[in-house]
């Protein structure tokens, strides 16, 4: 199967497609092919290392769009043991574009909440697309209140392009399931790390999305609106995307610059679907050292912190 080439990475395509086909051919008859696979071998790295060094926000947003790139679902495969998933929201149906489950991490019992895309068409469609339903966003308070109430820290991962906008999702409650999953986060009394693993779109990311600290990944972004609905609503042009991109400052060394996100994971040249085990090995170290640190704070100066935290963000001085 061939792999997804974004556009920015199509010369680096055209160049790895050579070099497999010299690959296949029978050097020993051949000699002079070596040095020439050699050389092509340092051009593709050093086109590959100048393309992933000088990413604009926009094709940023596409790395973290990549159909490859590792799902909440992987990291759990990866990361947690004696996972139990907890299915539904008892009170219509189990959405499954949002996941929940009890687990275990380096012998620590949490609860792990996240957006579920999948990897195949098939499996995208299920899920529509991780992004969920009202009933997706009840089932992730579900999952907040029982955290709580045993006293269970709480993780999540953001992959969304942001909730569902059908019209019978706001027939049945949207803005105030995701309203109700805000207020929930911003009141548990136990430790709550937040992982940015793609995309972090608008409310739909938000429900999730607010915690003690927030760990994003080096090509994930997280963003009051898509850059496409913002190129639309601003510009009446869904092609000014790139545009808008840049203007929202959305990067993960943007949210860093902006005291927003607390630290961010290095991803390998060409996006974290290239080595998925590496970049989950990483996530799960940050994951842990910033759980025993909070482990240590009582829950009253957790919530105090929380609460502090949220003030801070969109601080600025005035001048003349």
């Amino acid at each position: 199967m061939a792999r997804f080439v974004m556009e920015f990475e199509r010369p680096l395509a055209d160049l790895e497609e050579k070099l497999a086909a010299l690959a296949n051919l029978d050097i020993a008859s051949t000699p002079e092919l070596a040095a020439e696979i050699a050389d092509l071998e340092r051009e593709v790295e050093r086109l590959r290392a100048t393309l992933y060094s000088t990413l604009s926000p926009w094709e940023k947003v596409q790395v973290s769009r990549h159909p490859d790139r590792p799902k909440t679902a992987d990291y759990v495969a990866y990361l947690f043991d004696d996972v139990v998933e907890l299915r539904g929201d008892r009170r219509y149906a189990d959405d499954q574009a949002m996941y929940t489950a009890l687990a275990t991490l380096g012998g620590r019992r949490v609860v792990v909440i996240g957006h579920n895309k999948g990897h195949t068409t098939k499996e995208n469609v299920a899920r529509n697309f991780g992004s969920p339903h009202p009933e997706g966003f009840r089932k992730a308070e579900r999952a907040m209140r029982l955290a709580d109430r045993f006293g269970l820290p709480i993780v999540t991962f953001l992959d969304t392009a942001g909730a569902s906008p059908g019209l019978e999702d706001e027939e049945r409650g949207q803005a105030w399931a995701i309203a109700d999953c805000l207020a929930t986060l911003s009141a548990v009394r136990v430790p709550v790390v937040v992982v940015g693993i793609g995309e972090g779109g608008s409310g739909g990311a938000l429900a999730i999305g607010f915690g003690d600290r927030l760990i994003m990944l080096e090509h994930a972004y997280y963003s009051v609106i898509s850059p496409e609905m913002c190129a639309l609503i601003l510009h009446k042009d869904a092609a000014r995307a790139p545009e808008s991109a840049a203007a929202l400052a959305l990067t993960a060394e943007d949210l860093l610059r902006m005291g927003i996100a607390d630290e961010v994971v290095p991803e390998p040249l060409g996006g974290a679907h290239r080595e998925p085990e590496i970049v989950a090995g990483e996530v799960g170290v940050r994951i842990a050292t910033a759980l025993d640190a909070l482990s240590e704070e009582d829950p009253d100066g957790l919530l105090e912190r929380r609460y502090e935290r949220l003030r801070a963000i969109g601080e600025y001085n005035e001048t003349d």
